[in-house]
């Protein structure tokens, strides 16, 4: 295990930010409105099969996000699978990956508030958003693929024009997702999330229900992935943008903020 710290550490250090862009074709449309809300979903789930530890958000993967998109005058709403209170992962609020911001987020009775009182996803109304954002964490594994409530809103924003956007492990929330001609709308496109050999590193491989690098491969996607491992790297393709680690975050809420600052919905 400490020797999988140090790896981990080390490789943080030295990634610097690797980051690649692919970009489909444009297609002409009406520009995405300013004040529509961002929508940022996150697990309720907090249990692995045999670790003494807890799992759940991620939580600089949920920051780092809206740092930037709030910056830049968007509102974010939190929302979750069954809604309520979402488990924090409780490796993510270690020394190696808490930054100041962060810790100040977990300081403020108001963010807490926020985390302890997410909208379940069945009252979540799609219409009124053009991004949506998937946050990780092993949790999500369990609760983002297979809920019908989930698909639906992400499915409506993304057929609506919107963006569909995730990191991590949250990208699974992109699994089994289809356009408006019954499509699986991460097949053929570039698509990025945690690696299997990040996995491995990580010392999870047995306790995920399944590799999200395989089942995205499996549904058709152009797996893509940084050559160092913990290093930053998001992928834009179409509406579609994606971030493959802990260490994504950023670069996904800069690729959102340009696609949304073009006023242009691509294919």
């Amino acid at each position: 295990m400490m020797l999988k710290t140090f790896l981990s550490c080390a490789l943080v250090l030295i990634g610097g930010a690797f980051m690649t862009f692919s970009n489909a074709e444009p297609n002409a449309s009406t520009a995405m409105a300013k004040d529509r809300q961002i929508l940022v979903i996150m697990t309720n789930h907090a249990s692995y099969p045999s670790r003494t530890d807890t799992t759940g958000l991620w939580l600089t993967e949920l920051t780092h996000f809206t740092d930037v998109v709030e910056a830049a005058g968007y509102t974010t709403v939190f929302a979750s699978p069954t809604g309520g209170a979402v488990p924090l992962d409780e490796r993510s609020l270690g020394w190696l990956y808490m930054d100041k911001a962060a810790r100040e987020h977990l300081q403020s009775p108001a963010f807490r508030a926020r985390l302890k009182n997410t909208i379940p996803i069945a009252d979540i109304d799609p219409s009124r958003f053009s991004v949506i954002y998937f946050t990780g964490g092993h949790g999500v594994m369990w609760d983002f693929p297979g809920n019908p409530d989930l698909r639906r809103v992400a499915e409506t924003i993304y057929n609506q024009g919107g963006i569909v956007s995730a990191v991590c492990h949250g990208v699974a929330g992109l699994l089994d997702l289809k356009d408006e001609q019954g499509r699986l709308i991460i097949n053929g496109r570039n698509i990025t999330g945690f690696s299997d050999r990040e996995e491995l590193f990580s010392g999870m491989k047995r306790q995920v229900p399944f590799f999200l690098e395989d089942r995205l491969v499996s549904q058709g996607a152009r797996y893509r992935k940084a050559w160092l491992p913990f290093t930053p790297f998001a992928i834009t393709d179409g509406r579609l943008v994606t971030g493959q680690n802990p260490q994504s975050p950023k670069a996904v809420a800069e690729a959102v903020m340009a696609l949304l600052s073009t006023g242009k919905k691509n294919r």
